[in-house]
């Protein structure tokens, strides 16, 4: 499970370095996840498809003009010089940029004009803490190019497309730069299935220890797989807000062929949410479930301790009455008065015993 100090992290992430600082200026606000900035580009037509990595932002300069869609993918987006001459070339808005450094972003679309911001967040399996890892990936849609940003965690959920790309195969090569855009969306939200099989998988597996073998351990990871289920909900709930926003939007930079595709990804989106406040209701139910079986052992062995204490009542009120010394006590001097007393004891027991079972308290 993952520890406190990273949820919190996760939660609520600093935000006291802008503090008194102008509106849009580049602050980065996280953690730094990657050393260096990773620049790939993927520029390609129906005709073909170039693949390069650069070695700095200057490079990415050539490729403004051309006719192709050009998909450039940054990988860490903790350097400012970088991401402020991206700006400055592609004309890209000052509060965009620090948006884009501001890795605790709420999902969200914004429309420039020339180019459309999306804000989503990418979840990665965490097989050490039985999690998720999130990942903010930030989105510009222009006219022939697609901008994304991401922190930098190693792997993402583009790969796929990345093969579409080469291999030519679909539409992705003969649709504009909009279908891409649409392409990485559903790239990330279909990721998410993946995430929520295994928390599917693990919730079982827990919901059968809570059935067979509740200990303390157990309300440990149900509190943990509650606040992972407050984590996703944040994480995906705002964006059928950003796909509802796309889809119906009279941006020109959407194409109304790519629109049917965005309705598909919506459609999904809701199946993850419906997904996730499904796995939300279990885990309520879950602990109740485990409260009450709590609640009934503790009757239980309070019963069996009654049900005994009750039995050694009159025992113990006959050996009490035997146990005075008074001088002037006939059975004390009587051969048989201690076994006809312990006999007398064993039958009253037996009468009790007998007595609760008929009443089914035992």
């Amino acid at each position: 499970m993952p520890s406190s100090h990273k949820r919190r992290q996760r939660l609520v992430k600093k935000r006291s370095g802008k503090a008194g600082l102008p509106p849009g200026t580049p602050v980065h606000i996280g953690e730094k996840v990657s050393q260096y900035t990773k620049i790939s580009v993927m520029d390609y037509d129906e005709a073909g498809c170039r693949e390069t990595e650069l070695t700095g932002i200057d490079e990415c300069l050539i490729f403004k003009d051309r006719p192709t869609v050009t998909w450039i993918n940054i990988e860490g987006v903790h350097d400012t010089a970088v991401l402020q001459k991206l700006g400055e070339c592609y004309g890209i808005h000052p509060l965009t940029l620090e948006d884009i450094m501001n890795t605790d972003q709420r999902p969200k679309r914004e429309d420039f004009g020339s180019y459309i911001y999306i804000v989503l967040s990418m979840l990665h399996p965490s097989g050490a803490d039985n999690g998720a890892a999130t990942e903010q990936v930030s989105l510009i849609l222009g006219e022939n190019f697609v901008f994304s940003f991401q922190e930098g965690i190693k792997g993402d959920a583009f790969d796929p497309v990345r093969e579409r790309i080469r291999s030519g195969g679909g539409r992705i090569r003969k649709f504009g730069a909009d279908y891409l855009a649409y392409s990485l969306i559903d790239s990330i939200v279909d990721n998410y299935f993946s995430v929520l099989e295994g928390f599917g998988e693990r919730i079982e597996a827990l919901e059968d220890e809570l059935v067979e073998n509740p200990t303390p351990a157990t309300l440990g990871h149900l509190h943990a797989f509650k606040r992972e289920m407050i984590f996703l909900r944040k994480s995906v709930w705002p964006l059928r807000e950003v796909i509802s926003g796309l889809q119906r939007g009279e941006s020109p930079l959407i194409r109304q062929s790519t629109v049917i595709y965005l309705r598909d990804v919506y459609d999904h989106t809701i199946q993850v949410i419906d997904t996730i406040e499904t796995f939300r209701d279990m885990l309520s139910g879950m602990l109740d479930i485990y409260l009450s079986g709590i609640n009934n052992r503790m009757n239980s062995v309070m019963k069996t301790l009654t049900f005994i204490a009750t039995i050694f009542m009159p025992l113990t009120f006959i050996a009490g009455i035997y146990g005075m010394n008074f001088s002037y006590m006939p059975e004390l001097q009587w051969r048989w008065g201690y076994p006809v007393v312990l006999l007398g004891m064993a039958v009253a027991g037996a009468l009790m015993v007998v007595y609760f079972r008929k009443k089914k308290w035992m």
